[in-house]
């Protein structure tokens, strides 16, 4: 090869670095870009206010009146002294959820899916 065939190799080869690194820059560009925007739009829109999955979101009317109608269960503490009344006290409460899953006829069945069964209020009026 000659010289000038040997530079413009060398030529080619820094080039092809330098465009690798402007595509990475102008990709990380338009992400941005584009992320920005659509969650410009997500919060315009008031779409935002909707997504359950958020932390703190906004309960309907007709969810906070269930709560408060909801019976309390039973939490067991983090915390504090472990002591047979507490373990005996848990055990019950155990036994109770125990006893529910085991009234179950066919537990593998589809209707163990069923709206009824998951606690789901029906949208049907009655």
């Amino acid at each position: 090869m000659t010289e000038v065939g040997r530079k413009t190799e060398k030529k080619k080869m820094t080039h092809g670095g330098r465009n690798l690194v402007i595509l990475g820059v102008a990709a990380t560009v338009i992400a941005v870009v584009t992320t920005g925007a659509s969650l410009v739009i997500y919060h315009n829109s008031g779409d935002i206010y909707l997504d359950r999955s958020r932390p703190g979101y906004l309960p309907d009317e007709e969810e906070i009146e269930e709560e408060g109608e909801k019976e309390e269960e039973y939490v067991f503490e983090k915390t504090g002294k472990l002591t047979m009344n507490v373990i005996e006290e848990y055990l019950e409460k155990l036994q109770v959820e125990v006893r529910a899953v085991d009234e179950y006829e066919k537990p593998f069945d589809e209707s163990a899916l069923s709206d009824e069964r998951l606690g789901i209020p029906s949208s049907e009026t009655e």
